[in-house]
């Protein structure tokens, strides 16, 4: 097995841990490429990426094009002489960039592909109420998400899941499919196969998520909204607006359960609660329970957390 030079690119923490195997594995990664450092949370500080981060703390050469055709990023990428390049959650990239090595270029997404192409597989997946996905390895060509496969590993999804556990298994999974893939291209054994979509398959995008996108629609099933609070919690997290202290307020919910309507008739999105241990509100054709919840400027609570904080105040 020849011993190849990897550039990796990646931005999010999801793309650390396979990074972090082939570091810690030995292999020749001669460099990374990740975002520009950007201002971010209240206080605007310029943050690094968790990619930036990890590959400072192991001394690994780092570019940061604001432009990936940028002639002096371009020039620094060809000095690197990869031999293939490692993508993992990080931008499009223009065919002179995932042309350049003699390998190719191959990318690492967080669904059975040819499913939920797009920037948020993890969080459609749960919204759609799947049961199972995985990961791909697959080389990259001129449309997103549509090359050849390399690889695929799948995992059930528990009816425990949210998009953190789901993205914390995936990241693992993920981990492991990229060394293996590397292996493989090192051997000469990747088999790349072209995408099919079997007969009558419905295939199901998943697109950046914004926060009009995140809103609750109380005129859903109840067990629609749950699989859409577990596709969005903790992060972007579901939101709705609800008075609970007789002021309207867009809460942030992160966990709720599903019950029977039992002869109750209100209309979808009418709250109910005890102002001490529930809050439930009626749906379609039942009622979500509310067990954790986030109000604006304050932290994460439970449901009951919460109540007793509003009767106090």
């Amino acid at each position: 097995m020849e011993e190849m030079r990897i550039v990796y690119m990646g931005t999010p923490e999801f793309a650390v841990a396979p990074l972090r195997r082939l570091v810690e594995g030995g292999y020749t990664v001669v460099g990374v490429v990740t975002t520009p450092d950007r201002p971010a949370g209240r206080g605007h500080r310029v943050q690094q990426s968790a990619v930036k981060q990890y590959a400072l703390s192991v001394g690994l050469p780092i570019l940061q094009p604001e432009r990936l055709r940028d002639e002096a990023f371009l020039s620094q990428l060809h000095d690197w002489r990869a031999d293939v390049q490692v993508v993992v959650a990080f931008r499009m990239l223009p065919e002179v960039v995932w042309a350049m090595p003699r390998l190719g270029t191959f990318n690492l997404h967080a669904s059975l592909l040819p499913q939920y192409r797009g920037a948020a597989p993890i969080n459609h997946a749960l919204i759609n109420g799947e049961t199972t996905t995985g990961v791909t390895t697959f080389f990259l060509n001129h449309e997103i998400d549509t090359g050849a496969i390399i690889s695929q590993v799948s995992t059930p999804i528990l009816d425990s899941d949210d998009a953190g556990t789901l993205h914390d298994r995936l990241m693992k999974l993920g981990a492991q499919a990229v060394v293996d893939t590397v292996d493989r291209i090192a051997a000469g054994t990747a088999a790349p196969t072209p995408q099919t979509v079997a007969p009558g398959t419905t295939l199901h995008a998943a697109p950046k998520l914004f926060p009009d996108t995140c809103r609750i629609d109380w005129n859903q099933s109840a067990t629609a909204i749950r699989h859409f609070v577990r596709g969005l919690s903790p992060y972007p997290a579901a939101r709705a607006e609800l008075d609970l202290s007789g002021t309207p307020q867009t809460v942030k919910i992160f966990e709720v359960d599903t019950l029977p309507a039992d002869g109750i008739n209100d209309a979808p999105g009418t709250v109910d609660s005890d102002g001490r241990t529930y809050i439930h509100v009626a749906t379609a054709d039942g009622i979500v329970a509310i067990r954790s919840l986030q109000l604006p400027g304050r932290r994460r609570m439970s449901t009951d957390e919460l109540l007793r904080g509003l009767r106090t105040n």
